[in-house]
């Protein structure tokens, strides 16, 4: 796994009231799979991360997530309550909203640059036990 990005505090104004380069907070992100806060916004965060490979499976049973393709092509793989598995493909400037408690899998071929937004809090692997691909939340960049 690569190095996180350096990171800070949230900053007093959680990244309102001004302009935020997204592409230029990813450039900022050592490694894949390192979410990092860019603004806050009530109760939910903006997240920025690159990720490249597969994920694993996961759910958040309290919140829906939502995804926006900044650059590159993702695939987000939705298993529904009776194991049926369906895939979502997203391009860049396309979205997808996951509905709380769907078991989904993110996966890119090459590197892809996301938007996550997402209640403060929220555990990036999910609701299950925390591994190694699980993150600090409110780390920001």
């Amino acid at each position: 796994m690569s190095a996180p990005a350096e990171t800070s505090p949230a900053p007093h104004h959680r990244g309102q009231g001004q302009s935020i380069d997204l592409l230029g907070k990813i450039a900022q992100l050592q490694g894949h799979w390192q979410p990092r806060v860019v603004a806050e916004m009530n109760d939910y965060q903006f997240k920025v991360v690159k990720i490249a490979g597969e994920f694993l499976w996961h759910q958040h049973s309290d919140t829906d997530e939502t995804f926006i393709v900044l650059g590159g092509q993702l695939r987000i793989d939705l298993r529904d309550a009776s194991g049926s598995i369906r895939a979502l493909h997203l391009q860049a400037g396309q979205m997808a909203v996951i509905p709380q408690g769907l078991e989904h899998k993110p996966f890119a071929q090459a590197e892809v640059k996301l938007l996550l937004i997402e209640p403060r809090g929220v555990a990036n692997t999910g609701d299950g036990e925390a591994g190694a691909r699980t993150v600090a939340n409110d780390l920001w960049v």
